[in-house]
């Protein structure tokens, strides 16, 4: 149904099962016992006013959920149905991964309405799998497909940033690591980004699996809350790596912070020493009478003497502290 409002519709049992159908005959679908689903493009300018004509039927709360486009993962109850609004990783081109994709759900025994304002991979997979009559047949059968499929590429997705991280890690330790600032930022804000979707969504799913809705059977049951297991693991992976990305923030600043003390120690060093002779240089060339060796054709030689004697002195007391410092830290 390219180019409409309806992107993709589906009989889900009988004897029609699998069988993509027409919007007239969906809208006889949604209405009878029949198990129907239609996907909707919320972004299409004719997406709302079908769904307040066509779905009237459904609770209002639903309809205003299912349009409106300010939503955060969460579950409600309405009736015999639920609402169920989830959150899909981002694979549209040129779009960041962890700039999820909102997928808002009416479900009940005899309708799906699923609606989502940007390409949704999983709703294509599902729709694939239906065309080739292998989909589900029931609502907690599609409920599970769905979230199994969302929660398997959120996995695949805080994979990759976990072996980015380690990645990082290895490069920082090894070399200092000022070219890799930004990457480590990145990081960071694609943590952040996901976890603040994540965390709701294990919630939801922990609820849907928790709920005595009538779609949910025992084998639902299950199967849910063995997504919500995973994904309560994919939200303590990605706070852990929110903690490794400030620790890494801070080693990169540790190295900054060593690197500009080891160029203060090498320039107080350096002043250390030449402070001194640039003072006696420069007291042995004013020119006023008085000053010593003035008549004498050697007093330059001892002059540069008495500055080296000086200099290696200093160099030996600098030595010295070092390695007294140094000795008092191995103890």
């Amino acid at each position: 149904m390219t180019g409409t409002h309806i992107t993709y519709a589906h009989v889900l049992n009988g004897p029609d099962k699998g069988r993509a159908i027409t919007e007239e005959e969906m809208r006889h679908v949604l209405k009878d016992d029949t198990l129907g689903w239609v996907h909707i493009d919320g972004n299409h300018p004719d997406a709302e006013a079908w769904i307040g004509e066509h779905l009237d039927y459904l609770d209002p709360q639903a309809v205003e959920a299912l349009v409106d486009r300010a939503s955060r993962p969460r579950l409600t109850r309405l009736g015999d149905g639920l609402m169920i609004i989830l959150r899909a990783i981002n694979f549209n081109e040129g779009e960041d991964p962890e700039d999820m994709i909102s997928l808002r759900i009416w479900a009940d025994a005899h309708r799906i309405v699923t609606v989502s304002l940007r390409r949704v991979r999983a709703i294509e997979r599902l729709d694939a799998r239906l065309s080739q009559g292998e989909g589900p047949e029931t609502t907690g059968a599609f409920l599970v497909a769905l979230i199994e499929d969302l929660t398997g590429k959120i996995g695949d997705f805080q994979t990759d940033l976990d072996a980015k991280a380690e990645a990082l890690e290895e490069q920082i330790i090894a070399e200092s690591g000022d070219h890799l600032r930004g990457e480590v930022v990145n990081l960071r804000l694609q943590v952040i980004a996901a976890r603040r979707f994540l965390g709701p969504q294990r919630d939801v799913i922990r609820a849907i699996a928790e709920s005595d809705n009538p779609v949910i059977d025992a084998e639902t049951h299950r199967e849910i809350e063995e997504e919500a297991l995973k994904m309560t693991r994919i939200v303590e992976d990605l706070d852990e790596l929110r903690d490794q990305a400030m620790i890494l923030r801070e080693e990169l600043s540790g190295q900054l912070s060593d690197r500009l003390n080891r160029n203060m120690f090498v320039m107080s060093v350096v002043s250390v020493i030449f402070l001194p002779l640039g003072f006696l240089t420069g007291l042995f060339g004013v020119n006023v009478g008085g000053m010593p060796g003035v008549n004498d054709g050697d007093a330059f030689y001892w002059l540069v003497g008495w500055l080296s004697l000086l200099v290696g002195i200093l160099v030996f007391f600098l030595w010295r502290v070092r390695w007294i410092r140094f000795s008092r830290r191995r103890r």
